[in-house]
């Protein structure tokens, strides 16, 4: 694993950013920084994957208001469009633009925001399984389905909210009915409820990620090459349905990768996916193959 070389905090309007340098800045071959984002994840999930790069300068943070980026705006909610502005300020600070950009979960979203925004900070994006609700054909069932899980966790506890998001991002196809929430119990979760409301996912804090819809006409005016990607066993269920909607939107085939939404982790979160089979592939879409 490459080791971080240096760690610095980038002070923005409402909040202080931490990020991590692996490598030289400015590149010592040329080639753009090699930027990693996750969302509601932060850079501790890309400790493998960053060092699958050790030949390229990667740039990690933690979004405002996870990890170890504090923030002083008075604001809970994580919002695409405010995130966007943090990455465009990191990348102006660092020095490093247009930069290649992996981006994960809600960090995809993000990401999406980030072009339309502002193209020039880009060169390549890969936006992989962004979970956006709104581009899907049965958007009203889903947010309904995400509103339930939501209130699962405000009357009954973190168990109960994340056995929900696992049965929800589970389901293959379409939603058709009422959407069901199971019993923690069958996904080893608690059934107690320890009286906290902060997780970052269940809280409502990430609801204008899910609400968040793509400039489609930015994004395909911005010379930013945008690749959106899921990975294969997703496929059928919600991120990938996500996924391929928006990359229909944007007039493009769906970039599979192996493995799952979290193809990329090694041991972190306990959630390993093929990390080096992922790396080979992300190195083929960027073009360092």
């Amino acid at each position: 694993m490459t080791a971080v070389l240096s760690t610095d905090t980038l002070d923005v309007p409402g909040a202080a950013l931490a990020y991590d340098v692996r490598g030289p800045l400015p590149t010592a071959d040329g080639r753009p920084v090699l930027l990693m984002v996750g969302q509601p994840m932060d850079a501790g999930g890309f400790g493998t994957l960053a060092g699958l790069f050790a030949d390229r300068t990667v740039v990690t943070y933690d979004p405002r208001g996870l990890a170890r980026s504090e923030r002083s705006d008075g604001r809970t909610d994580h919002d695409p469009v405010q995130q966007a502005d943090d990455l465009h300020r990191l990348v102006e600070a660092l020095g490093a633009g247009p930069v290649d950009l992996f981006a994960s979960s809600g960090g995809a979203v993000t990401a999406l925001a980030l072009v339309a925004a502002h193209p020039g900070d880009v060169r390549t994006l890969v936006a992989h399984e962004p979970p956006m609700l709104g581009v899907l054909p049965d958007a009203e069932q889903a947010f309904a389905a995400w509103r339930r899980i939501r209130a699962a966790y405000d009357e009954r506890g973190w168990g109960a909210g994340m056995a929900g998001f696992v049965a929800l991002t589970s389901v293959q196809g379409e939603f058709t009915g009422t959407f069901d929430l199971p019993d923690p119990a069958a996904f080893g979760f608690p059934a107690e409820d320890d009286g906290t409301r902060a997780d970052p996912l269940l809280s409502g804090a990430s609801d204008p990620v899910v609400a968040h819809r793509p400039d489609v006409e930015a994004l395909r005016a911005a010379p930013t090459r945008v690749v959106v990607a899921a990975g294969v066993e997703s496929q059928g269920t919600l991120t990938w349905r996500t996924s391929a909607a928006t990359a229909e939107l944007l007039g493009q085939e769906l970039a599979v990768f192996p493995s799952h939404h979290g193809g990329f982790l090694g041991g972190e979160h306990g959630y390993a996916g093929q990390p080096e089979a992922f790396a080979a592939r992300l190195r083929e879409v960027l073009g360092d193959a």
